[in-house]
């Protein structure tokens, strides 16, 4: 019985934590490539937060990913590299900690602009629930119980199956 409890308990913590992250591709539709601004696309697209992905779409053998520390990122330069990647057509990373990440290729293109400085931050709390007014009141009592009956069944659905 203890085993169903832990894998419920991950269950749920996975659960969350898929619900709160965001996945954002690189240059939108232009991808990982040079020519492309990609301090408006992070200005367009911040905050982001831990357990977010950026995902670098690149055309394989032309371009790469290196994680780079600031003075790598401002220099262009990837001999002290965190990580590199090149294999394959993309790279998802994971920004899962509270800092600034920086990401160029090493392939020329950094000098043209093709680099990336990113900022993960801690999620914001939840913000409290709205205060319900007497005319809102059965919408509210409404959803609580619409979720309360999906979460049981869904609780009994997974037990069921482990």
């Amino acid at each position: 019985m203890a085993r169903r409890e832990l894998v419920a308990l991950l269950f749920l913590i996975h659960a969350v934590a898929l619900a709160t992250a965001n996945k954002f591709t690189v240059g939108d539709a232009h991808g990982w490539n040079p020519n492309v601004n990609y301090t408006i696309w992070e200005e367009k697209h911040r905050p982001f937060y831990v357990g977010d992905w950026i995902v670098f779409y690149y055309q394989s053998g032309q371009a790469d990913v290196v994680q780079v520390d600031e003075i790598g990122y401002n220099k262009c330069d990837a001999s002290n590299a965190i990580s590199n990647y090149s294999k394959g057509r993309s790279y998802a990373f994971q920004l899962n900690q509270t800092k600034q990440y920086y990401f160029i290729c090493s392939y020329g293109y950094c000098y043209g602009g093709m680099k990336l400085a990113i900022k993960a931050q801690a999620l914001p709390p939840p913000s409290p629930p709205p205060k319900a007014n007497k005319s809102d009141a059965f919408s509210v009592v409404g959803s609580r119980l619409v979720g309360s009956i999906a979460g049981f069944f869904g609780l009994v659905i997974f037990f069921w199956l482990f």
